[in-house]
């Protein structure tokens, strides 16, 4: 694992764009009794170099470096050469030639390369992040391969854990043109805080971030907008459920303000999480329940698996208990059965829906956890007194 001054003199050349004035690319390989022919450079970046190695004695960051080195023989298979061009960062020259299918440049086998490497660093007490560059035939614009893979990791913002660039000038010069979270996502996302549902609208949140984070990465203005939207859009249900308006502005402004100057992707998507648990609990705090911690569990774990099917048995299990006491216990402190618990869940959340969506009442059914349309609607009216095509018809009048 030692370094190879001759592979890595003839990895600086061909990232460099050099070997160009050096002479043939097949007689210098051949010069050096190099037997690969890369055509793909990935760069690995260990996250938080800066930090981690500040006031840290030149053994440690000999050390990293050698951990980093390890990872890349332990996981890549395939032939590779590889150099340091900067203080952490590391690049990887692939020989894809051997690589079935037939398509030479088969971005999921790097992909998996990349993630092997960070499982096995994961083990070391830090983590890295990867940008791929384009395949090139041509040895002499590999150098475009290389910068491709910098240009991906170039944005100090996007360098935050474990992250994945892939370079695509195609996708990069369509940015904009799609809004890439749906008006159906945003309804899922704000139907769950409405339901009392905190941990899993952060959960689902932090979802749509990442979808949007590796779609706007060339584009972080675009991105932060993106996400801000979404976020705007819980202010509007807290004023439109009577929160104050003037303080709510107040504080996206500052909250918009705070985004905007934030140069890490992490402390961004921390940033937005944790204004937005302060939005939701303004919702949320409706849905409070004064009970023992292990129904307040049970009561988490019903909103957030409400779209799935749920049984009794499942519910005690996760709380340890017998399902006999569960049920005694759940609806002396929750007042509801678990299953009228579980059903007034749904319909609060169809409810929503109904409010916001113009999706068929079948479709509201089985996307809040209903799988018989007509036992949804028996169940809605015990709720809400009247059926799901009434309530919506009387608020649309």
């Amino acid at each position: 694992m030692k370094l190879d001054t001759a592979q890595a003199a003839f990895a600086q050349l061909l990232i460099s764009g050099t070997l160009i004035h050096e002479g043939d690319f097949k007689e210098i390989r051949e010069r050096l009794g190099i037997g690969i022919r890369p055509q793909v450079v990935m760069v690995l970046s260990i996250d938080r170099f800066t930090d981690f190695a500040m006031d840290k004695p030149l053994q440690w960051r000999i050390e990293i470096g050698q951990q980093l080195v390890e990872a890349i023989y332990e996981n890549i298979t395939l032939p590779f050469l590889w150099v340091w061009v900067g203080e952490g960062v590391l690049a990887v020259l692939l020989d894809l030639g051997a690589v079935q299918p037939a398509d030479p440049f088969n971005k999921p086998v790097i992909v998996r390369i990349v993630r092997k490497i960070q499982n096995f660093i994961d083990t070391r007490g830090f983590s890295v992040s990867a940008g791929i560059g384009t395949y090139y035939e041509d040895p002499y614009k590999l150098h475009l391969s290389f910068n491709e893979a910098k240009e991906s990791l170039i944005d100090r913002f996007f360098q935050g854990n474990r992250m994945v660039f892939q370079y695509d000038r195609q996708r990069s010069n369509q940015q904009g043109r799609t809004k890439l979270v749906t008006q159906e996502e945003k309804i899922e996302l704000l139907s769950r805080v409405r339901i009392g549902d905190e941990e899993g609208s952060i959960a689902y949140l932090v979802e749509l971030i990442e979808r949007l984070a590796q779609s706007y990465k060339h584009n972080i203005n675009l991105f932060k907008a993106e996400a801000y939207d979404l976020v705007l859009s819980l202010s509007r249900m807290v004023v439109d459920l009577g929160g104050n308006a003037s303080d709510i502005l107040s504080e996206n402004a500052k909250m918009l303000e705070d985004l905007y100057s934030t140069i890490r992707y992490d402390k961004f998507v921390k940033k937005l999480c944790e204004y937005w648990r302060k939005l939701a609990r303004q919702v949320t705090v409706e849905h409070a329940f004064e009970v023992s911690p292990i129904v307040r569990s049970a009561i988490v774990y019903i909103k957030e698996h409400h779209q799935e099917k749920m049984l009794l048995k499942e519910i005690a299990q996760h709380c340890c208990l017998s399902i006999h006491y569960f049920a005694h216990l759940f609806k002396r402190e929750a007042g509801l059965s678990f299953i009228d618990f579980l059903n007034k869940v749904r319909i609060e959340k169809a409810v929503y829906f109904l409010e916001n969506t113009g999706l068929a009442v079948q479709e509201i059914a089985a996307s809040v956890g209903f799988q018989d349309a007509n036992y949804f609607t028996r169940k809605f009216k015990i709720v809400m007194g009247c059926s799901p095509t009434d309530y919506r018809s009387s608020i649309q009048c």
